[in-house]
């Protein structure tokens, strides 16, 4: 297994860090924070433009029919730059909807390559696990689908064109598009500031995407799984990178706190924890793009695993080494703490990825 990107996602990696470093400014953070929007709509449009949300649709839809280690390029970037945009869900949902969904389907994503539309994953219910078995229910009515059910925290619900979840069928699991429009959403706070909803479905019209066999389910579990955990390691990089720079400039008793050894043994433990969610994110990608997905769960428990606890730690000493500015909300360095913690509770915590790992093993 080689971990170097190879040329293309080496060129893709690059447009993403060009785009995003001129555009993902402090001051346009924090414009975009006080301005109440749900996300960047422009810097939406500019991620269509540039063919990053295209990146990874498929040809049908005018994309470029890359998989999931370009996706993982492309959220990790998102992540290092905290960048306020639904593309994690979208990129998750539209590389299920490759994999799994008829050509109709594929080519429906045409308007998410151009930043018109976004979508929105909900592969988990509240109080049970991402790998637990539905209990929402699809039954069906006609040629169409009917479901029934809640799902839990689902960030950019209200925002997206269509959802898209698992649900429990008559002879097995199926994965369905459904219209936000005929769910109950209850908005969630969420400690990024962006929007999320968990919600329930009467009744509501589901269009199946690939068969009920579980095969498209277990699909959305583990490209959702890939999608946070890139993510999380795009946002420990971006604090591990503010980190080093605050202790290489800042001076304490005529030094900089760099000199001090206790400083760099802490701040070399937070490198170990980004290295450690690397091969993670990059092993599981890899074997995802490759169909060894039995293989890809244990790369991705792990990298799960890492995410909520070693990484979230990681973060806690980026904090400690700014001392006092470290936990000042208008300082950078909490957004990146934000969505540490976020991306954390979306997996469920540290109990719940070692009860998976413990059923793996």
């Amino acid at each position: 297994m080689d971990f170097n990107l190879d040329e293309t996602q080496t060129d893709l990696r690059e447009l993403a860090v060009d785009l995003l470093g001129k555009e993902v400014t402090s001051t346009r953070l924090e414009a975009h924070e006080k301005s109440g929007a749900s996300y960047d709509t422009a810097l939406w449009r500019s991620l269509a433009g540039a063919g990053l949300l295209g990146a990874t649709l498929p040809e049908e839809a005018g994309g470029a029919g890359f998989g999931p280690v370009e996706m993982a390029v492309v959220l990790r970037e998102i992540g290092a730059h905290v960048a306020p945009v639904p593309a994690e869900q979208s990129l998750v949902a539209a590389q299920v909807i490759t994999r799994y969904g008829s050509r109709e389907q594929r080519e429906a994503l045409a308007p998410l390559a151009g930043g018109e539309i976004s979508l929105a994953v909900a592969p988990s219910e509240p109080g049970r696990d991402l790998s637990a078995p539905p209990v929402t229910t699809a039954r069906r009515d006609g040629a169409g689908w009917v479901l029934d059910g809640a799902k839990g925290t689902t960030p950019y619900a209200a925002q997206a064109a269509r959802i898209l979840l698992p649900a429990a069928t008559a002879t097995g699991v199926g994965l369905f598009l459904v219209d936000p429009a005929e769910a109950d959403l209850r908005p969630v706070p969420t400690s990024t500031g962006e929007p999320a909803a968990a919600f329930t479905l009467e009744g509501a019209s589901g269009e199946l995407v690939g068969a009920e066999d579980g095969t498209a389910a277990g699909g959305l579990r583990r490209l959702t799984l890939a999608g946070n955990i890139a993510v999380t390691s795009g946002v420990l990089a971006g604090a591990l990178a503010l980190t080093t720079d605050y202790i290489r400039t800042r001076k304490q008793f005529g030094r900089a706190l760099a000199e001090f050894q206790a400083v760099t043994v802490q701040i070399a433990d937070v490198y170990i924890a980004a290295r450690a969610l690397d091969v993670a994110v990059w092993s599981g990608a890899w074997r995802l793009a490759e169909g060894a997905d039995e293989e890809a769960e244990a790369d991705l428990a792990v990298g799960a695993l890492t995410a909520t606890d070693q990484a979230l730690r990681a973060l806690y000493t980026c904090q400690h080494l700014h001392g006092g500015i470290g936990v000042d909300v208008t300082y950078p360095l909490h957004r990146y703490f934000a969505w540490g913690k976020h991306h954390a509770h979306l997996l469920g915590g540290v109990e719940a990825r070692l009860d998976t790992i413990g059923a793996l093993v």
